[in-house]
Parts: C-alpha cells; structure tokens; sequence
C-alpha cells in the first residue's frame, strides 16, 4: 500500500485510503474555514472553538463516529448504497473479497474520492475542498456514473449531521444546546439560528447561522428535507443505516419550513433519476457560516452549479500554488514532491494554529511563542512581504524581564495578560526570536531592523516568572510605563539583549541557564526549583557570539557607534569574569535588575559603545561555551562520548550511565554542536554516541531519547508517557531536524543527509508511517506519524533542504551559493534544480555537477544569470544585482561546480 505522486506539484493517488485508520485530510482557507476529511468524509468543519458546524472529532472519533458527511443513492430493484462509504453494509464488507473499489486522489487543499461499486453498477466520484475565496464555505461536488450495461434509477440523499455549537458543548449540556436550534429550510438549504452561545458562565446571543446548501449539476432544486436527526435515522436507526433511506421514506419537509430545539440534519432530498450507461450526474453540496440567513443563501447559490463549482476548484488549486513557490528537482522525484507538502505545512499551522486536526484536540486554535518566529522562517523565503511588521509586532510580547506572553491573540501583534496565575515560563523562549531576526536580516540586509521601537508587554507577571505584581490592573493596559506613565518603547536590538543577559544571569546551582517550567521539550516541566538546561544555555551562548556579529555589522555598514538602551540594563552588562564564577552574585544581579523594572522603568536612556557591548557579549559567550566544555562532556563506561544537557530537581546530572542503562538526549547533541561548543573531534564522538544509542531506522531515525525506565518525577511528565511515543524517546521531527541543520552547519554532510533521509524514507514509506505526504511531528514506536501537518518540523526541514543542503542562503542581503548536495542527488545529467524567491525575483537556480563530485570535492567555478556569465566573488551575486532583474519574470541562474 503506497501512494503514487502523478504530477511534480504534490499531487497524489493512494488505492484503498480506508483501509488505514486515523487518516485525515485539512481543508482549509485565509478565512477561517478549517476542515478535516477523511476517506468515508469523516472529520470536521469549524471556524473556532465555540463555531463547529460539524460535531468535533478526535482522532479515535475518526473510526468510532457515524456522525459523518454522507451521500447516499436508493438504487431501484437493489437497494441503498452510499457514496462515500459509509454505510453498515460497506463496513461489513471492508476485510472481504467483495469490498468496493476506492482510490484517493489529492493535492494541496483539495481531496477526491472514488468508490466502485460492481455489485450496484456505479461509481462515484466525491470532490471536497473549502474555497480559497473569502466564502467561509467548504464545497462538495458529488459525480455518479452509471458503469453497467443496462439503464440505473436512483434517488439520492445528502445527509449531513450538523452540530452548530461549541466544542464545549459535546461534553457540557449536549442536549440543552439542541433545545438553541432555530432549524429553517429554504429553496436550497437547512439552516440553523441557535438563539445563544450556552455558557454558564455568562450565556451570549448568538451571531452565526449554520447550513447545508444543495442543487443538481444544472442548479434545479432539491424536493425536499430531512432537517432532524431523530426522524431521519428513525427509531433504533443510526447514520450508517438511516430509516429514511433504507425505507424509501419520502421527505415531508419542504423549503419554508422552520422547527425548533432538535439535533439538526443537513438532509437535502433530489428527485429521481434514471441514467443511461456511462452516464452521469453530479450534486453540488455546500457546507458554510455565515452572518444571516440571506447573506449565507447569497454566498451559497454562487457555487450550485457544476460550472460554478469547477471554476471555484481551479481557482483554489491555482491559488495555493501561486503561494508555495518553492519546489525541488532532484535525483529523487518523490522526495521533491514530498517536499512541496513540507512546504505547504507552515501555512497550515498559520491558520490552524496548533489545535483543530484530530490528533490536535487541545487548546483552542492558538499558536504558542515559539510558533510565531519558527513559522517566520517559512515565510521569510515563500512569502516575506509582511514578515517584517510580523517580527515587529511579535516583540511587542517580550517583557522587560526577559520573558514573555503566552497567551497570543487572533491579531497580529495582540498578546493577553494571564489575570488569574502565574504564568509558566519556558526557558527557552528568549532564544527563538534571535534565530528568526538572523535568518531576516541575513535574507534582506535590513540591519535597519535592529534599531527600529517597540513596546514592552506588561501583565502581573514580574521576576521572570517568581512573583505577582498585585499591584498591576487590567485598566493600566499590558504596555510597560516609564516612572512618568508613559509607554516605554526600546529599540529590537534592545529586546533582543533583553532576553539573553537576563537569562545569562538566571542560573541554578552548576552556574548552567535554569530550566524553570521547560525548555523547548513542554514535557520536561517538574523541575522548576533546581532544574538546569545545559542544551539551551548553549543556544544563548551561540545567539550571543551572533548578536555580536550583527552588531559589528551595524556599526561597519550604518555607522552606528552607540546604542540608546534603558539605563536600568547597565546593570546587566558587566564584562568580569570573576563575576561570571560566582552564581549567588549573578543571581542577585539578576533579582536587583528585576526588582528594579518590576512595576516600570525610569524611562531614561544611556548611550552604550557598540563596541563595549560586543565585548560583553563575547566575553559572556565564550565563558559559557568553556564553562560547558569543561563541565559537561562526559565519557560512559563503554567509551562513548557527549555532553549532557539537563540537570533535574534535586540538582543531579540527568545524562550518562545509570544503574537503569544509558542515558542519553538529543536535545543536548543538537545545540552542542550547532552553537560551536563541540569541537569537530567531540562531533564525530557525539555522531557515533548518537547512532549507538539513538538511531533506529526502522521508526524514522533518531530518538529523542535511551529509556530511562523510570517515571522521572523530578524532571518531567514526559517519563510518564510510555517509552517509544511522544516526548519520551519517539522519533520527534523537529528535533531530528534541527539535529541534521546542526551537522550540516558544522560540515557533517553525509551525516546531516542520513538524518533526513531516514525521516524522509520512513514518512514516505505508507506501509510503516500511514499518513498522507508532509512530515509529522513525531513517529511512535510502531512507525506510525503522528500529529500531523501542523509542526515546527517543517520550517526547519525546509530551512535546512533550501540553506544548508542546496546552500541558498542571504548574507546581509547578497546571495551566496554554499550547496552540500551529495552526489547521488544529483540526476544523471548532474544537474539539481530548485525554484525560489529571493529579494523579490524568482529565480530557478541548477546546480551542474557534471563530473558528480561530493561536496568536499567541489566548489563553485561559474555563475550565469539567464546565460550570462557573472563576476562572482565567493560564490555571491550582490543583491543589488538581483533588483535589477525584471520582477515579473522568473530567471535562470546556472552555477558551475568543479
């Protein structure tokens, strides 16, 4: 069972998609709309959490529930059949010689399925996508084709169980919310007007009208309905075998018709119709939201037609194309579609957030801290118009305590104080908006960036997550005041400075960067008090050495010799190494300066030498890079040899040998070696601890970590989980990821290659992942992907295939071509391709490796721009170069490797 890529943009077959289980599919617009399908059409639609038009499901839901789209046929002389599958009577036959033929058929925001049926004489084809228009609609075109040899008569029935209430309710007065339901039909549809929004809480009128929309291929009009469940399933009847179909029942329900307080049906009933052989007939259904019943009308009848429908389809496939403006040409043709969904996952995580597939049944469709600057990356190289008033926007939820918002907001730039508790603090969440802010400047030389203002959040909670500031009102707003009540704003460079000197100083006991609620593993989340993350403190360590760089740069290209920052921050900037040994002086450092900002800052600035400050922050680099070299590099009793990178809540090393086995975490590898601690000699040695304990091809590669065999109550609810899944030893992708970025950085290449090729060869293989092209977040202990579509995998994974593996990056707005393509990727003329936007131009750039080198055998001898040959220095084309090519054509750019 494998699916077949048809076309290089993605497109895919796959036979029998139902005989796999937790199988879905997003749909999805720019508007809200957000769908999850399945092979029999299960799934849901919703545009939030208090907004589900279809009953929520999770990810067991997806093979327990009925409750799922339904097209069904009342064949003469044969009996009911259902379009999509989901019928007792298919299900009956699912693991029988007599099961119906089916095959999927999809590509980005749109999935079709084909079902043959030999036993009735018919096919269906069921085309279903949410319009890339502003039509908070999804759209179902329903196509029947007689295939026998003798005249076929049917009556067809949509039948589509609407909800049309908060995903609260499913568990919190399911039936009282029925008793809302203001059900209507029209000449076209069945439309529900709940009268409130139930919350005990405080009960709000509803603002949303729900709705099923159908018509023939020709527009005419449905017969009839079936608007309540109870009268439409029939007593002792469910979804999968409905009285009303099953005993020809006619519809009593006419368009005008309006019932109030039941469990309501998207029942369209059509006329009978008697088809030729090898004719058709197609159904378009319609599945939307809307303001008002005469606005949802409007917008419905607009895609009733078959003609309407196809348009609406090219135009939707069109536009997501347009939007996914990356894609690769390899050696190997199906890593380069399965590419083009990595890809794609960015955008789907920018409008589902992290909540509203099945696997994802938490939160509430909000994106955390880390999600915001890692989906920057991705958009940084598909779609950088409005990145830059994005990044802004985003620091305006750092504190001046160095932490920052975690509740984010549905705008752009809108962060929400947590009123009610103290909020958790991740540790390493100062780290993430530097590598982001890097990747930007270095794609656009907007050093201009750093020195543009923002405000500084402000909500109760003070001193890096250990107190309350009871004094703070929700009336005060969540700006930081100076002393004069004015919002303070401070320069990107500033905040930036804000979140690594207050981390440097936030150490515990073995002077390592304490891990307070977590770092970048959620689940590491029980050891606050003595807890201490040696990975992440290398990560600031690195980011230090780099603000350092952009900084000289600043001074070098802007001419900018001095800095205005808060004068409260001079307290943080103190070059002593002898400071820097002593852990209860950095803490009171770092106590005094909190206490200082706790309710406001003076407001007052200080000039501070460019110079000076890069040389705090080299000294403060260099001693944490020596301090974990020194500290952390540990030898097991077999002679293997890494760094460990966590120390728990009773201040005792997590890694190395134990009386339970080795123990050993990727995290610590993956940070050691990007932010340069590792030398080359200690990477080699850390590669081959990793492969001993770590590796396993057969689940996708690199664990996150050995079994500790132990529910470690002192570090984290991950020991919890059972060995093999999650957060405790699965295969997590953006880890593994971010473990080949690493090696490729440090010119590891093959190695960094096989990280990626294992997770690759395993998500690609649907025998052992069972999930559709893209990358998961993580695989379990039976290969299978898990969580997926929406993970931050997937801008690291294509951060590293477009930087670090075909080596198209930016430095400070030039070009420059790095490739450590191998050469068995390379097709058979030695050529490797791939299409990208950079500086606003589109550019294809083929790589020709004609003598198929390795990459530490060649280098880049030739640059051509559209054939002509271009005087390059180090591989670089100036970026004023590039703005000088046509913007409304793509350009060919050839590089010669020798």
């Amino acid at each position: 069972m494998r699916y077949t890529f048809i076309d290089n943009k993605g497109t895919f077959k796959l036979t029998n998609p139902e005989r796999n289980s937790y199988s879905y599919f997003p749909l999805a617009n720019e508007a809200g709309v957000m769908s999850s399908i399945t092979p029999t059409l299960n799934g849901d639609c919703k545009m939030g959490q208090n907004t589900f038009l279809l009953t929520p499901v999770s990810s067991e839901d997806l093979h327990n529930n009925k409750s799922s789209r339904n097209f069904w046929l009342y064949v003469e002389n044969k009996g009911a059949w259902s379009a999509t599958g989901g019928s007792a009577m298919a299900q009956a036959q699912l693991f029988s010689k007599d099961k119906e033929e089916t095959q999927l058929e999809a590509g980005i925001m749109w999935h079709k399925i084909t079902r043959i049926s030999k036993e009735f004489g018919i096919t269906s084809e069921i085309t279903s996508f949410v319009s890339s228009s502003s039509d908070t609609v999804e759209l179902m075109k329903v196509k029947v084709t007689n295939i026998g040899d003798e005249p076929l008569t049917f009556v067809p029935t949509a039948a589509i169980p609407l909800y049309a209430r908060s995903a609260d309710n499913l568990r919190d007065h399911r039936h009282v919310t029925s008793l809302l339901h203001r059900i209507k039909t029209t000449d076209y549809s069945v439309l529900i007007n709940p009268t409130l929004t139930f919350d005990e809480r405080g009960h709000k009128k509803n603002t949303v009208i729900y709705g099923v929309s159908g018509a023939e291929d020709n527009g005419n009009k449905p017969v009839g309905y079936f608007p309540i469940v109870e009268d439409y399933i029939g007593e002792g009847g469910s979804f999968d075998m409905p009285e009303a179909i099953i005993s020809q029942k006619k519809p009593s329900v006419t368009a005008g018709t309006s019932i109030d307080g039941y469990e309501a049906l998207g029942g369209i009933a059509f006329g009978s119709v008697t088809l030729k052989p090898q004719d058709s007939k197609s159904y378009i259904i319609v599945l939307g939201f809307n303001k008002d019943e005469e606005t949802f009308d409007q917008v419905s009848k607009k895609y009733l037609s078959e003609a309407a429908f196809d348009k609406a389809l090219e135009e939707t496939k069109a536009y997501w194309e347009q939007k996914i403006n990356v894609s690769y040409q390899t050696n190997d043709h199906q890593f380069d579609n399965w590419m083009y969904w990595v890809n794609f996952q960015p955008m789907l995580r920018r409008i589902y957030g992290c909540s509203f597939l099945p696997h994802h049944d938490y939160g509430k469709g909000g994106r955390g801290w880390r999600d915001l600057w890692q989906d920057c990356l991705a958009l940084l190289v598909m779609d950088p118009s409005d990145v830059r008033e994005m990044l802004l926007g985003n620091f305006g939820g750092v504190r001046i305590d160095g932490t920052n918002a975690t509740i984010i907001g549905t705008k752009q730039g809108e962060f929400i104080a947590d009123r009610n508790n103290i909020t958790r603090v991740w540790m390493d969440h100062g780290a993430w908006p530097f590598l982001t802010i890097k990747f930007y400047i270095e794609q656009s030389g907007d050093l201009q960036f750093l020195l543009q203002e923002q405000n500084y959040f402000k909500d109760p909670q003070v001193e890096r997550g250990t107190a309350k500031d009871e004094k703070w009102l929700p009336s005060e707003g969540n700006w930081l005041l100076t002393a004069n009540q004015d919002v303070y704003k401070g320069t990107i460079i500033e905040h930036l400075l804000v979140q690594h000197l207050t981390a440097f100083y936030d150490v515990g006991e073995h002077n390592h960067l304490r891990l307070h609620g977590a770092d970048w593993n959620d689940a590491l989340d029980m050891a606050s008090e003595k807890g201490e993350s040696v990975a992440f403190s290398a990560l600031y360590a690195g980011n230090m050495k780099q603000i350092a760089i952009l900084l000289k740069a600043l001074k070098e290209k802007e001419n900018q010799e001095d800095l205005m920052l808060a004068e409260e921050l001079q307290d943080l900037i103190t070059n002593d190494i002898h400071l820097y040994e002593d852990i209860h002086k950095k803490q009171a450092i770092l106590k005094g300066y909190c206490q200082k900002v706790r309710r406001t800052v003076s407001g007052q600035k200080v000039a501070v030498s460019i110079d000076a400050l890069i040389e705090d922050l080299e000294a403060k680099a260099n001693w944490m890079a020596a301090h974990i070299q020194n500290t952390e590099w540990i030898t097991n009793e077999t002679g293997y040899s890494w760094y460990n990178g966590y120390y728990d809540n009773l201040g005792r090393r997590v890694e190395g040998d134990h009386e339970n086995g080795t123990r050993m975490m990727l995290t610590s590898q993956v940070f050691t070696v990007m932010n340069q601690i590792a030398t080359n000699e200690q990477v080699s040695e850390i590669i081959k601890a990793s492969d001993q304990y770590l590796y396993d091809a057969a689940v996708g590669g690199y664990k996150l970590n050995t079994d500790f065999k132990e529910v470690k109550m002192d570090l984290g609810r991950m020991f919890g989980f059972a060995y093999g899944h999650k957060e405790n030893g699965a295969v997590f992708s953006h880890m593994a990821t971010m473990y080949a970025n690493a090696l490729y950085q440090r010119g590891f290449v093959k190695e960094g290659f096989k990280v990626i090729h294992t997770l690759y060869n395993h998500c690609n293989d649907f025998e052992k992942s069972r999930i559709y092209p893209g990358v998961p977040e993580y695989i379990s202990g039976k290969g299978r992907g898990m969580y997926h579509y929406l993970t931050g995998t997937a801008s690291w994974l294509m951060l590293t295939v477009i930087t670090e593996m075909f080596g198209i990056k930016g430095k400070l707005g030039d070009l420059v071509f790095e490739p450590k393509l191998l050469k068995e990727q390379f097709d058979q003329e030695g050529k490797a391709t791939i299409q990208i936007t950079f500086a606003d131009r589109k550019l294809k750039v083929t790589y020709y490796n004609k003598a198929l080198k390795q990459p530490e055998a060649y280098s880049v001898k030739e640059i051509k721009i559209n054939n002509q040959l271009y005087a390059h220095q180090n591989a670089i084309i100036r970026r004023l170069d590039i703005e000088n090519l046509n913007s409304s054509v793509e350009h060919k750019i050839d590089v010669i490797l020798e």
